[in-house]
């Protein structure tokens, strides 16, 4: 299969406010009964399903498997579907759930399943080969198979504009880098942030540390405790859920000390409000955002309208406004935002070729 690269179609669509209460679970065979019905009326025989599987980050992490839920229930809102038969998602709370979840949603006969996170692309690549009339579409991973669309990002890229705004925002000339999982897509994370930090400040000090964990908050917790305590005054999580602990880290600090220099970037997300510390303080300096949900939609709409992109890898980065920084609110002063956008422009032309993985 060739590797091809598609800029990101940015769908019109109404971007899901909170996350739905109800949750499927891994043995849910029939469709679930649910008065949830996003458009108010009932699907039709024409209707076109979308599920999703979660890691074990939850669907509820505030981050990468948040944003693609969005994604699904936004589509499912254009198109007037209801939870439960129209769209769903079942959570995934070991790795041992991955072919579990997907059988279940197969089994219900959903039109088109995604799969949430690098770490389930064995079970996609297995239940895509023994289901070869089935739609899938994997995030974060290649599944090399024509009934599986691959969905990839240039995090790299926009983790080098986090890494630009770190090290100019840090007063203690030291910053740091949490990371989840020690693995290819986690590596672009933490590779484009070095390299940001390192083109506005070479004498920066970065303290580089994985959790292994997407879903442990009181060990990013722990580790940005020691980040901070050693001089860190500005973190970027790639950590899904864990980083969850970083965000509780930083707001405990910043409460007992209002004046101290203390900002956490997110990821994935607009992580604005898991920053908030009172009705006037915000730890939060900004979040490198990946179109998850944006993303989610567009195959979604295009599966349902004959167009299913299988067999292709779709990759998107600045260029195609696929990965970018939040609105910092005015957390980033205007000079530094000018500097924050001359490399962004520069990335975007291809002036600046972000490495992909740390050499160590």
């Amino acid at each position: 299969m060739k590797k091809r690269k598609f800029g990101l179609v940015l769908t019109s669509v109404l971007a899901a406010s909170a996350i739905l209460g109800a949750c499927g679970t891994k043995d849910d065979e029939k469709p679930a009964k649910d008065n949830d019905n996003a458009s108010g009326g009932d699907n039709t025989e024409e209707t076109f399903s979308v599920a999703m599987v979660t890691d074990v980050g939850g669907v509820d992490d505030k981050s990468f498997n948040q944003s693609a839920w969005e994604g699904v229930q936004a589509y499912g809102k254009e198109h007037g579907l209801s939870k439960g038969d129209g769209f769903d998602y079942l959570q995934s709370k070991s790795d041992a759930d991955y072919d579990s979840n997907l059988n279940a949603l197969l089994r219900r006969d959903f039109n088109l399943i995604f799969g949430i996170g690098y770490m389930m692309e064995d079970a996609m690549a297995a239940i895509s080969e023994e289901n070869p009339d089935g739609q899938f579409a994997i995030i974060d991973a290649e599944v090399k198979a024509d009934n599986v669309v691959s969905v990839l990002f240039k995090e790299q890229e926009g983790a080098f504009l986090a890494g630009v705004a770190a090290a100019k925002m840090s007063k203690s000339g030291k910053i740091g880098f949490v990371g989840g999982v020690d693995i290819p897509v986690i590596n672009r994370f933490e590779a484009g942030f070095l390299e940001g930090a390192k083109a506005v400040n070479p004498d920066i000090i970065i303290e580089d540390k994985y959790t292994g964990a997407f879903d442990k908050a009181d060990v990013g917790k722990i580790t940005a405790s020691g980040m901070f305590s050693s001089g860190v005054d500005v973190i970027f999580h790639a950590a899904g859920a864990t980083g969850n602990g970083v965000f509780s880290e930083a707001k405990e600090r910043k409460k007992k000390d209002p004046e101290a220099n203390i900002w956490v970037i997110g990821v994935d997300a607009d992580q604005y409000e898991e920053g908030k510390v009172d009705d006037k303080t915000n730890v939060t300096l900004t979040s490198m955002l990946k179109g998850v949900n944006t993303a989610v939609v567009d195959i979604s709409n295009r599966a349902k309208n004959g167009d299913f992109p299988g067999g292709e890898t779709l990759t998107y980065g600045l260029a195609e406004d696929g990965v970018k920084l939040a609105d910092s609110r005015g957390a980033i002063p205007e000079d530094v935002q000018k500097v924050i956008d001359e490399y962004k422009e520069k990335i975007a032309k291809g002036e600046i070729k972000v490495p992909e993985k740390v050499e160590k």
